[in-house]
């Protein structure tokens, strides 16, 4: 019987866990805030770790890419956390990066919301009938 997820999907999952754990009890930084941790992409080879977050209450993308920055800085220590956490030869090496999808989708949101109540407010007669046709195919 086949296994149901990769060596790599299990091990960023337990990043991920780990991670969400460590950073608002260890890094005190007042720059970042509450930490979302969306993803965690490992590559097969356990080397590299892909990070993407989001900041909770920040709406300035500069502000949000200096917090990744910062959790950037601070990779080694997280990295060290996760070793003495994690049973593994080798640690991936950690690169957070602000994910910007999740604001995206929630802009996109307000829009359809938007859109949606625009159009309650101000009924279309989009429900015309056709013009109907007297002439029964003969011609005048």
């Amino acid at each position: 019987m086949p296994r149901e997820f990769t060596r790599s999907d299990r091990v960023s999952d337990a990043i991920q866990r780990l991670l969400g754990q460590v950073i608002p009890n260890e890094i005190r930084d007042p720059r970042i805030g509450l930490v979302n941790i969306n993803e965690v992409t490992v590559t097969r080879d356990m080397a590299y770790a892909k990070v993407y977050v989001t900041f909770v209450g920040v709406d300035d993308e500069t502000e949000s890419v200096a917090a990744a920055a910062i959790l950037n800085k601070a990779s080694g220590f997280l990295r060290t956390f996760l070793a003495k956490e994690l049973s593994m030869r080798t640690v991936p090496k950690l690169q957070f990066i602000y994910d910007k999808t999740s604001v995206k989708g929630q802009q996109l949101s307000t829009l359809i919301e938007r859109a949606l109540k625009e159009d309650s407010l101000h009924p279309h007669d989009d429900e015309q009938p056709a013009p109907q046709d007297d002439s029964k195919g003969e011609p005048h």
